[in-house]
């Protein structure tokens, strides 16, 4: 197998599925300088990264026995690691940890778009802080991704996450991009943005699960 063929696989496994060009390569994307090994997945990555928020006993079980261990430099470590799974459970982590110091990290990231499923990680963890620069990350993620028809990653969940923090906030913004909305959405991509929404106030229910058990 030459180098060129071994990397698009590496790449494909970490979730670079869809390689797209964007108005955001100048952004920098977190690296962590510490080498993510197998005994660091084992405890951090596998116990959180396919179970998810929704299946939340098992989750808090799993979490329970970390939790102690948690803390920022660990949550920074996993979203500077170029891969999906690592980068979901940062921002589970970083949610339940309430750490909005890595709103910027997760934004970027959020924007860049560089892997794929992590990015409904990134829109939940920014909409638990519900903070004017969290919120504004989200406008900039859809201001975009709503304008390209050939890509399809979060712009549903992003759009739930408005939604969500509108009914914190009393605000508007999930109604402002409807319309774009419409017009991004294909008959072959048909997008039913209730049914992602019901799905996105559950996993808002089962964080707060998951922060009154810790």
């Amino acid at each position: 197998m030459d180098h060129k063929t071994k990397k698009a696989i590496e790449l494909h496994s970490a979730g670079a599925t869809v390689r797209h060009q964007n108005p955001f390569e100048e952004l920098e994307s977190y690296k962590s300088e510490s080498e993510i090994d197998k005994k660091f997945i084992d405890k951090w990555v596998i116990p959180f990264y396919m179970v998810g928020i929704h299946n939340t006993d098992e989750f808090i079980s799993n979490y329970s026995k970390v939790k102690s261990d948690v803390n920022l430099e660990i949550a920074k470590q996993l979203f500077g690691d170029f891969n999906w799974r690592t980068r979901i459970v940062g921002a589970y982590f970083s949610a339940i940890e309430n750490y909005v110091e890595l709103e910027d990290i997760i934004g970027t990231l959020l924007l860049k778009s560089e892997v794929c499923y992590a990015g409904g990680g990134y829109c939940f963890a920014l909409a638990s802080f519900n903070t004017e620069k969290g919120i504004n990350y989200l406008k900039r993620y859809l201001d975009y991704y709503l304008t390209r028809k050939d890509l399809h990653f979060d712009q549903r969940v992003a759009l739930s996450a408005l939604k969500w923090t509108d009914k914190l906030n009393e605000t508007n913004l999930f109604e402002e991009y409807m319309p774009k909305f419409k017009e991004w959405v294909s008959d072959k991509y048909a997008q039913d943005i209730e049914l992602s929404f019901s799905g996105f106030e559950n996993q808002m229910e089962q964080l707060e699960r998951i922060k009154a058990s810790r």
